[in-house]
C-alpha cells in the first residue's frame, strides 16, 4: 500500500506519526481542505506531468496555483502535458488523489512551486486518498528531494 511506503519513507525524517488518515476522502484539493481544516491554498497539490523523454515530473504547488502553460514552458524548455491517471500510478507509484512527493522511483524528478512559500505549512498527501501531512514548505521541499523552486503556477487575482 502506497501510505506505508510513505510512512516508511518518512519515518527518518520525524513525520511518519504526522500523517494524518481521514474517514472521507482527500483526493481533491477541496476534499483535502475540508478535511484537514484549512484554506485549499495550503493543500499542496502534486501533479504529475510528462517529461519530453518519457519520465515523470512532480510539480508541488499550492492549491490555489494553476500551472501555467507559458511558465511551465520557460522554465522546462517544452510544452506541459500532464500524465493520464494511469499512467501517473504507474510511474510514480501513486494513484491520482494521493500522489505525492515521497517514496518515488529515482526516475521521478519533483520540483516545488513557489506559490507554496506564502505559508508557514502545508499539506501535501501522504500515498492515499484520504491522508495528508503537515510540513513547511522548506521540509517538503528538503525531504522530497527536490530538484528545484519553480515558479510555473499563476494565482488566483487579489479580490
Amino acid at each position: 500500500m502506497s501510505i506505508d511506503k510513505v510512512r516508511a519513507f518518512l519515518e527518518p525524517f520525524g513525520k511518519a506519526d504526522k500523517i494524518q488518515e481521514f474517514q472521507v476522502s482527500s483526493a481533491t484539493v477541496e476534499l483535502a481542505a475540508l478535511a484537514v481544516g484549512v484554506e485549499g491554498a495550503r493543500i499542496c497539490k502534486t501533479l504529475a506531468f510528462q517529461h519530453k523523454d518519457g519520465s515523470c515530473i512532480l510539480i508541488c504547488a499550492a492549491g490555489d496555483g494553476k500551472v501555467s502553460n507559458k511558465g511551465f514552458k520557460e522554465f522546462f524548455g517544452f510544452k506541459a502535458k500532464m500524465m493520464a491517471h494511469d499512467q501517473t500510478a504507474e510511474m510514480c507509484g501513486h494513484a491520482v488523489g494521493g500522489v505525492c512527493p515521497f517514496a518515488l522511483p529515482d526516475s521521478v524528478q519533483v520540483y516545488c512551486d513557489e506559490s507554496l512559500l506564502r505559508f508557514e505549512t502545508v499539506f501535501p498527501a501522504a500515498g492515499s486518498s484520504n491522508s495528508a501531512v503537515e510540513m513547511t514548505p522548506q521540509e517538503l521541499y528538503d525531504i522530497s528531494g527536490a530538484k528545484a523552486w519553480v515558479k510555473v503556477c499563476d494565482l488566483p487575482a487579489a479580490e
